[in-house]
């Protein structure tokens, strides 16, 4: 099922007014250090709501022993919180000076006595730099969040905080952040369009992990009759690697506070791929644009260049090349790419595109609207690659340019309704015996022959394809309309003239009298 048309992706209500009291706390600090402050802090609050209610309802029925059992928590998918890391010390210490001790060892204690949490929590918060009167306000204002009690996690609160936060944050680190933040309506179209409802699913540059919690998202709204005859049932596997260490944790955070399975590996996809052997049933992904020093030159004979050896100046086809040795012989990838990948020609990429059109890997692309994404301006593209396509000697070109709604005076989103637009345009067209099913729509899609394609030198810029929008006709006739438009054309001649005259004879008043 497309996405909830009414839905947008945009979180605008108790979510930005949290952010707008966490930011005032922020100070001075650079927002990259702060950004692990305050989410060390909500995870912190999210497992002790868990654990509180959890707690409370077993001292009811079994009294204090019972309660401070470790297997009473564990048994029900509950962090054990020991004492030393309960929020009531921290909010009983947070207007000490040592309460960055405090939530260190908080935090330690957490890790050691929960294997899935091991060495991805923020230990930090002692260091002289954090100023902790500001530190104890922000423990006051996520205090009063509840974010880990069932209530709150029947709304995803905590998921919704936290998924806002990591965008707010992103957009003031700019591209340092958005290189692992993937705008959550982008994200919502990759899934909606790949449908991963069951299988192997990979992210090779994974981020925060915004991938694999959309798709996990996108199995749980699904699993209840309403799209694939109420089949799916969230039966995928997750793999990811991250090459930054302390995305990598924030990747790890993300997946364990919606109580999400997943291996994340930490590493370098290119030179250290920590899945080597993974066939993946899906494949999504926002690989960092242009990347220049990627070392190709040390993978000069990979393997994995079947294609093509990508140029040592940009990783973009090295990514491409990466992902489709890793699908499976029925496999569909789905990844962000800059436009210039669909038709640069520069140090063999030209080449690269033409093998992976000819060998029928390239299913559909899609132009997308500018002012996307936190951490580039440079124009945006969906590529769509798949092993064992229905649709051979044909390509799905849509162009989407023109969609999407500003948000803030910088930043752009995809509507509900254009994704349930464009990914039910994918599928219908997917789904086609001998064209029956699909339209071609004039300035927005279109399905072209491979032909086609190689008459473009194999370019595949939607722009090309689909063609202009048409024109609605106004109903008034040309002669008419020539009339009107003449005559508008001499009034704005008059009136310009007037104005010539006005400006002549006060610059003459002024004693400038020139030709």
């Amino acid at each position: 099922m497309p996405a909830n048309p009414t839905d947008s992706g945009a979180t605008t209500g108790y979510e930005a007014e949290l952010w707008a009291m966490a930011d005032t706390l922020r100070g001075s600090m650079d927002a990259a250090e702060y950004k692990h402050v305050v989410l060390g802090l909500i995870f912190l609050k999210y497992i002790s709501d868990a654990f509180e209610e959890r707690r409370a309802a077993v001292l009811a029925e079994w009294g204090e022993e019972a309660a401070e059992d470790r297997d009473e928590y564990i048994a029900e998918n509950i962090f054990w919180v020991p004492r030393e890391a309960r929020w009531a010390r921290l909010k009983a210490e947070a207007r000490q000076p040592t309460i960055g001790q405090t939530v260190d060892r908080a935090m330690t204690a957490i890790e050691r006595d929960n294997s899935a949490l091991k060495e991805i929590l923020p230990k930090d918060y002692a260091r002289p730099a954090l100023d902790k009167q500001r530190l104890g306000q922000l423990i006051d204002m996520v205090g009063n969040i509840r974010l880990g009690d069932a209530d709150a996690r029947s709304k995803d609160v905590l998921g919704r905080v936290y998924e806002y936060f990591l965008s707010q944050f992103a957009s003031a680190e700019g591209r340092r952040g958005g290189e692992f933040y993937t705008p959550r309506c982008v994200v919502r179209l990759l899934v909606e369009m790949l449908e991963p409802y069951r299988g192997r699913v990979y992210d090779p540059c994974c981020g925060s992990s915004g991938m694999f919690v959309q798709s996990v998202e996108f199995i749980r709204a699904h699993a209840t009759g309403n799209a694939n005859g109420g089949k799916a049932r969230g039966d995928i596997s997750i793999y990811g690697q991250e090459s930054n260490y302390t995305t990598w944790r924030l990747a790890r955070m993300n997946l364990a506070i919606r109580g999400i399975d997943g291996q994340i590996a930490h590493g370098d996809t290119f030179h250290n791929d920590r899945h080597p052997d993974l066939k993946a049933d899906f494949i999504l992904a926002n690989p960092p644009f242009n990347v220049s020093d990627w070392g190709g030159e040390r993978l000069a004979e990979d393997k994995r260049w079947r294609y093509g050896v990508p140029p040592r100046g940009n990783a973009n086809f090295a990514w491409v090349q990466h992902m489709v040795h890793h699908l499976a012989p029925r496999g569909v990838a789905g990844f962000v790419l800059a436009n210039g990948s669909m038709s640069s020609s520069q140090s063999g990429e030209g080449e690269i595109r033409k093998s992976l059109i000819e060998a029928e890997l390239v299913d559909c692309m899609v132009a997308l609207p500018g002012q996307l994404f936190y951490s580039t301006q440079i124009p945006a593209c969906l590529w769509f690659l798949a092993r064992g396509r229905r649709r051979r000697g044909e390509i799905l070109f849509i162009d989407a340019r023109k969609l999407g709604r500003m948000v803030d005076r910088t930043h752009r989103e995809l509507t509900g309704e254009e994704i349930a637009r464009i990914a039910a345009t994918y599928h219908s067209w997917r789904a086609a015996e001998e064209g029956n099913g699909y339209t071609n729509v004039p300035g927005f899609c279109r399905s072209a022959a491979l032909e086609e394609v190689r008459k473009h030198g194999h370019v595949l810029t939607p722009g090309r394809y689909v063609g202009v929008e048409p024109q609605k006709a106004d109903g008034e006739a040309f002669e008419d309309k020539m009339k009107r438009l003449v005559l508008e054309l001499r009034e704005q001649q008059a009136e310009g003239a007037q104005l010539d005259a006005a400006i002549t004879e006060n610059l003459h008043g002024l004693g400038f009298k020139g030709r």
